[in-house]
């Protein structure tokens, strides 16, 4: 939004040595905002045919205890 952007960094070999869980200190999640539910529904159908999971899908797209309409997935590189 604006002048908005996200930059993502990969950690450094030596700073690899704890691994990561999602309960320690750094990033646990990011959010984003969609224009609309189908926007919503749009970006899970593109990720699923792409092969990426849908976290929690058996209460998606209300996954997490919220009322938010979202979908929950993990990125995890290796």
């Amino acid at each position: 939004m604006g002048d908005t952007y996200i930059v993502f960094v990969q950690t450094e070999e030596r700073f690899l040595d704890i691994p990561y869980h999602r309960c320690r200190v750094g990033l646990n999640h990011l959010a984003f905002c969609a224009t609309s539910r189908q926007h919503v529904d749009d970006l899970t159908k593109k990720l699923e045919e792409k092969g990426i999971p849908i976290l929690d899908k058996d209460q998606h797209p209300f996954a997490g205890g919220y009322d938010h309409y979202a979908f929950t997935l993990r990125i995890q590189t290796e």
